[in-house]
């Protein structure tokens, strides 16, 4: 089974959330300056403190993709995030990732250190993103989403969820090894949250191991602060921590390799349960 390298199945893999936007839905500004500039500093504060609580990737955003959320140019994206890239790439050895859907930011962001393009749309968006993270033998994380953040509620049907999610990763993995990308240089991820009712990310949630199966490849999971936790809940955006450690061990256990986070010292004690209580797991030989 393909692994990629800064995703290896002998460990859940953690990558920890650095959103350099204004607007992000749980941390939308809180590493900018009052004027709105990023503030570096605090970026690489922050990023440190992720990899003290252990995390394995750092992963920078500058654009949101919330419901609702409008594209941000190119131009802006990389101002945002190529030069945090830079600076915890000299602050840190920790793999560092960016969180785009454009080959052109992609493509400053390599330039820049980071080892992991994670484009939330499969694709979708740029094909040519998967050209460039060819060329320079990054990992490719491929994530499911159906149309652009600034609309992907309106109007959500699936059939089936989980096989529809599986049929449409598996094309986007077909997509990346066309452009050269390597299996092995290959990570998916369900799209929790992205265009999906609360229904939908329970059941892909809750049957990770069939899409890893199918797939074959690390999956990653980001059920951090999500909506759906909130819909179970009642809580709000930032008292829902408690929620998304419990989601990160059911996840763990349900398979997946690696967990999106904000909290980085939760979900490390999240997968110690969820990973051991998979070990455990007796198959069903009936």
């Amino acid at each position: 089974m393909a692994e990629a390298t800064l995703f290896p199945r002998g460990r859940v893999t953690l990558m920890g959330v650095l959103n350099v936007t204004p607007d992000s839905f749980s941390d939308g500004g809180r590493l900018l300056r009052p004027g709105g500039d990023v503030d570096a500093d605090a970026v690489v504060a922050c990023g440190l403190a992720l990899v003290a609580d252990g995390a394995h990737v750092l992963d920078v955003g500058g654009e949101s993709t919330r419901p609702g959320a409008q594209a941000v140019p190119e131009s802006e994206e990389i101002a945002r995030t190529a030069p945090v890239l830079e600076a915890l790439a000299k602050a840190t050895p920790v793999a560092l990732s960016i969180d785009t859907r454009k080959g052109r930011v992609a493509e400053a962001a390599l330039a820049a250190g980071a080892h992991v393009v994670n484009d939330v749309s499969g694709l979708r968006f740029d094909p040519g993103l998967a050209r460039v993270v060819a060329r320079s033998g990054a990992t490719l994380v491929l994530g499911h989403l159906r149309g652009e953040p600034e609309t992907m509620q309106e109007d959500v049907q699936f059939e089936d969820c989980l096989e529809e999610v599986a049929r449409e990763l598996s094309a986007s993995v077909d997509s990346a090894l066309r452009a050269g990308v390597p299996r092995e240089r290959i990570v998916v991820d369900p799209g929790i949250g992205f265009g999906k009712q609360l229904d939908h990310n329970l059941v892909l949630l809750a049957n990770l191991w069939s899409l890893r199966a199918r797939l074959g490849l690390p999956l990653l999971v980001g059920p951090s602060r999500k909506g759906f936790l909130g819909l179970l809940t009642g809580d709000p955006v930032a008292a829902r921590e408690r929620a998304t450690v419990a989601a990160c061990a059911i996840a763990v256990f349900a398979g997946a390799d690696a967990l999106r986070v904000h909290d980085v010292a939760g979900a490390v004690r999240a997968a110690a349960v969820g990973a051991a209580l998979r070990a455990a797991r007796r198959e069903d030989r009936a």
